[in-house]
């Protein structure tokens, strides 16, 4: 009888303990395979979350299939003492193996929103933006001008959470004046900042976070410029009438200022150029335009007879050659320009009416141009 007993027993051990393999080799297959997602998603955990909290967010999301086993295959896998706050990108079909590594990982796949602050030549603008996890890209959810009014709803929600990112995007052709003047209205910014010289900090994207301090952001973008200056004066053309890197910045600032057509900077550079070559005047109504107002906001109307002929450290219409100071803070396309101009003959240019500008050799073409866009203005104003 005891025989019998003790052979039932071990059959049945033995049947318990393939049933357990099975059972662990059913759960490693689940935790490994493919999950149920068909789009991708942002999955957000809060400081402090655990992973039981982030599976059973998971599971309603439908991320994974079993809380559970996602639980256990991350303790077993050591990965729950790892979990990072923060918002994730979960792929379509994402395994719960890989999600684990993701929420404990952290930043590459992290995902969210973001506020962008973007500093423009004539207004500033706060953008929110929402990654799309369907395409990977941010989508504007709102925006607003500090100046003209409230923060709507949606901002003051992301600026209360801890997981948002925040950029500071610098337009080209933009003041230094206008610079520090836009960052002194960002609240998640520290402390005060002297405006610094005129073309010395780099147009372009920087990420900041909160309490970061405006001495420090503009520091970033003296060093960013200091930088593509010295690249560009390194790669200069033979031959080219600038003397020193500080006058290749001032031509920058104002091809910088001429033109927002990609494609034309080094024409523009080359009209510059070869007037610069023959002793001839630059008039260029932008440098006109930086005597009246120093930079320190837009002028806003059309230049006067009086202000063109009024003698300023900048009116490249009265004084020879380049203007006493950068007039702008100028890109890196267009301090490539300045340095590598294309080779023409060009003298003038005026607009097209096309959002660039047609160019001339000589004066008579440059009258038919000038016709030429004086009846497009005309037929604009009817």
């Amino acid at each position: 009888m005891w025989r019998s007993i003790a052979s039932n027993a071990i059959t049945l051990l033995i049947v318990a303990v393939f049933l357990l393999g099975a059972v662990i080799l059913w759960g490693q297959s689940q935790y490994r395979s493919d999950g149920p997602l068909a789009d991708a998603i942002c999955v957000r955990v809060a400081p402090g979350s655990s992973m039981r909290r982030v599976s059973e967010d998971l599971e309603t999301q439908g991320a994974v299939s079993n809380g559970a086993i996602f639980r256990i295959g991350s303790d077993y896998t050591e990965k729950s003492s790892q979990l990072k706050a923060g918002a994730f990108l979960v792929p379509a079909g994402a395994s719960m193996e890989a999600i684990a590594d993701i929420v404990t990982r952290g930043g590459a796949s992290t995902c969210g929103t973001e506020v962008v602050y973007r500093i423009g030549v004539t207004r500033s603008l706060v953008q929110v933006r929402e990654l799309d996890p369907a395409t990977s890209r941010f989508v504007e959810v709102a925006s607003f001008n500090p100046s003209e009014g409230e923060a709507p709803e949606a901002f003051l929600t992301v600026r209360a959470q801890s997981d948002t990112r925040y950029r500071i995007a610098v337009a080209e052709g933009v003041t230094s004046w206008q610079i520090v003047d836009a960052i002194g209205k960002i609240d998640l910014l520290k402390g005060e900042v002297e405006v610094p010289a005129e073309g010395s900090l780099a147009p372009d994207s920087y990420e900041v976070r909160d309490g970061d301090t405006r001495e420090s952001v503009i520091a970033r973008m003296t060093q960013a410029q200091e930088v593509l200056l010295a690249a560009a004066w390194e790669s200069r053309a033979e031959g080219i009438p600038l003397k020193s890197p500080e006058e290749l910045l001032i031509l920058a600032s104002i091809i910088e200022k001429e033109t927002g057509v990609a494609e034309e900077r080094r024409q523009v550079a080359s009209v510059f150029t070869n007037r610069l070559n023959q002793g001839m005047r630059l008039q260029t109504d932008p440098t006109v335009i930086y005597g009246i107002t120093r930079g320190e906001g837009v002028l806003g109307r059309g230049l006067r007879q009086s202000e063109l002929r009024r003698e300023t450290p900048w009116n490249t219409y009265v004084i020879p050659g380049l203007p006493v100071t950068p007039i702008a803070n100028p890109g890196r396309a267009s301090l490539e320009a300045a340095a590598n101009p294309d080779s023409t003959k060009y003298i003038f240019f005026v607009a097209d009416g096309t959002g660039g500008h047609a160019f001339a050799e000589t004066l008579a073409e440059h009258n038919r141009n000038v016709a030429e866009w004086r009846k497009i203005e005309a037929d604009r104003a009817n």
